[in-house]
């Protein structure tokens, strides 16, 4: 073979990732018969359609939890916006709000309290959209290069900007949440983001589905008594709600979606 890059070889390593296998670059390349540095490229080309996620050596699947925030909009809207609801009466009038990167805060936007006189922070490309359409919200926008993953830009210069701003109120984007590991993230650099935003806010909240709970991610950044606040679906798991609460956290819960069915406690 040459050193082009086939669109049938891509799409092969792609289902492979997709049914939930790492796959190693050496190993892909002596199989297809091209040098690693095609490989490489098939890789970088996944990785930036959101299919994968590049590590040393190869690449391993998206999970759920970690998808693009861009196949996540969509996905259980009506209990993002319950969460949303929610986690707005918590917002008083005047203050500095941070909407970290995450389809839930997104939903975030629409509810938050009119004539409030608030200024959101945001690093999401999504979200700072979304609050463009607020005119009665000032925006700052945190800039850095944008991570196709998180939706927005994690990077060292996102970390400087955010440590310059006193923030009120964050909402925290959480990849997993549980009173034994604490808050958690599936990539380095918005772990390291993630715990600047709570070493600069006064209150850090978290809208957290129920998927979320009791999860374990890679990279730690916060203990549970850091977090002021875990908003929560209404029919999360009574086990996991007390367990929270006993963490030294306050428990939010979240009201019925009019066409959500009851998950089992």
């Amino acid at each position: 073979m040459t050193d082009d890059i086939p669109i049938a070889r891509r799409e092969l390593i792609a289902s492979r990732l997709a049914a939930g296998h790492a796959v190693v670059a050496a190993t892909l390349a002596v199989e297809f018969e091209v040098s690693e540095d095609a490989i490489r490229r098939d890789l970088r080309a996944l990785a930036a359609e959101g299919r994968c996620r590049r590590v040393y050596g190869g690449a391993l699947p998206i999970s759920a939890a970690s998808a693009p925030m861009a196949a996540r909009m969509d996905e259980a809207r009506e209990r993002k916006q319950a969460l949303a609801i929610a986690a707005a009466t918590q917002v008083q009038r005047g203050e500095l709000l941070f909407l970290d990167s995450g389809s839930t805060n997104l939903a975030l936007v629409e509810t938050l309290p009119e004539e409030f006189e608030l200024t959101v922070a945001t690093n999401s490309i999504d979200i700072a959209a979304a609050l463009l359409r607020r005119a009665d919200i000032r925006l700052i926008m945190v800039g850095g290069q944008v991570d196709p993953v998180v939706g927005g830009s994690v990077d060292a210069a996102a970390v400087a900007s955010v440590l310059n701003l006193h923030i009120d109120r964050c909402f925290l984007g959480a990849c997993a949440l549980s009173a034994r590991e604490g808050v958690s993230a599936y990539e380095f650099a918005d772990a390291s983001f993630k715990r600047a935003l709570v070493s600069c806010s006064r209150h850090t909240l978290i809208l957290s589905t129920t998927d979320k709970l009791d999860a374990r991610a890679s990279h730690r950044v916060a203990t549970l008594d850091a977090v002021a606040c875990v908003v929560v679906e209404h029919d999360a798991p009574r086990a996991q709600l007390a367990a929270l609460k006993k963490a030294g956290t306050t428990v939010l819960q979240a009201q019925r979606p009019a066409n959500a069915e009851s998950a089992p406690n």
